[in-house]
């Protein structure tokens, strides 16, 4: 007999929701992290943004889980008192040569099942946002933030009051799948331990394809390489001129130098794309350079020197510069074919949306037959 049902390792807001799923579900379930608190990697280095599930590709998890899991986020946050805030967004075509794509977005984003866009001019953008330069835009309503760090309280709390456990500062270090298809796993930190589950979740973010080597008796062609993109923030000096968030045209790495608000009102912008080989969250000043450039294009009048360095986050990817975004990856049962195991690859944005519906495709995963 198993010494624990279900093992979650990572504790950021996907580990903490799955958490949460499994223990509703009447399964016994242990969260195990590394650092000292929730959410202390990815989850708390992003924009924070709720997102409508426009840009991703026709049919992919991104845009299912992002589509189904935006409306379970909202109706969680009201239920539970989580600071947010429905602010909408502007996609903004900073020339006519990119007006001319605005088009393909929101078609994209209609086959995603999102039908609440809207084109408008650039003279009603600046009637919308006096402070705006553009072309031409778009308008997402559904657009909204959220407060990561009261999200993943309320998850934590949410789970724990059905019994779940979360403990820290406790490193997965090696683990095996037995004949017995138990999982004994093994663990370095304050207090080293060894137990066996009955049903495994790796949550671990930018090191879950390591995590996933970490447990022997899994095909080793199905996990991804790790590849680390990081994006720097950069705060505004003074009271925003803007009410929504501004995105300018998407690029191949990610979304582009956008304006975001916090719950406060103060705006940061971000994040840019610089591809690195570890986990590091320096941040260089000088990258504002490139800053000023990129927010100018749609707000000309941002003045010198009110940018202030914020913080830095690093997107968990799973394929390379160059290459094309890759779909989440959600490996159960009937991928890799053990029994009650799930590694989750690639979960970038928009997982914190989506976090609620990855967490119920998770259970869904462990009920499907191998």
């Amino acid at each position: 007999m198993a010494d624990i049902d279900c093992v979650v390792l990572g504790a950021g807001v996907v580990g903490l929701a799955v958490a949460r799923e499994l223990a509703l579900s009447g399964r016994e379930v242990l969260v195990v992290e590394a650092a000292e608190a929730i959410g202390t990697g990815t989850s708390s280095r992003n924009s924070e943004v709720i997102h409508a599930g426009i840009y991703y590709a026709p049919g992919s998890l991104k845009a299912q889980l992002c589509v189904s899991g935006k409306e379970m986020l909202y109706a969680y946050c009201a239920e539970r008192g989580i600071p947010h805030k429905r602010l909408g967004k502007l996609i903004v075509a900073a020339t006519p040569e990119q007006s001319a794509k605005l088009q393909h977005i929101a078609e994209q984003a209609s086959l995603n099942g999102v039908n609440d866009l809207y084109r408008i001019s650039g003279a009603e953008a600046r009637e919308l946002e006096p402070a705006l330069v553009c072309d031409a835009a778009l308008v997402s309503p559904s657009t909204g933030i959220v407060d990561s760090h009261a999200l993943m309280l309320a998850l934590q709390g949410d789970a724990e009051n059905q019994g779940a456990q979360c403990v820290f500062h406790t490193e997965f270090s090696a683990g095996r799948i037995l004949d017995s298809g138990e999982f004994h796993l093994e663990f370095k930190g304050d207090e080293p331990m060894e137990l066996t589950a009955n049903c495994v979740i790796n949550s671990t973010g930018l090191s879950a394809p390591m995590t996933a080597r970490k447990l022997r008796g899994q095909p080793e062609g199905l996990i991804p390489t790790a590849y680390f993109c990081k994006g720097n923030y950069f705060t505004l000096a003074g009271r925003s001129p803007f009410g929504r968030l501004i995105y300018p045209m998407p690029n191949d790495a990610g979304l582009g130098v956008h304006l975001t608000l916090d719950m406060g009102g103060q705006a940061k912008f971000g994040p840019d794309t610089e591809w690195v080989d570890h986990e590091d969250y320096t941040l260089d000043a000088r990258r504002a350079d490139t800053f000023y450039e990129a927010v100018r294009s749609y707000w000309p009048a941002l003045p010198d020197g009110a940018l202030n360095p914020g913080y830095t986050g690093i997107r968990p990817k799973i394929v390379g510069p160059g290459s094309p975004a890759a779909d989440f990856i959600i490996a159960g049962p009937s991928s890799h074919g053990i029994p009650q195991l799930v590694n989750l690859f690639g979960l970038e944005s928009p997982a914190l949306t989506a976090c609620l519906a990855i967490a119920q495709k998770v259970k869904a995963s462990l009920q499907s037959p191998a």
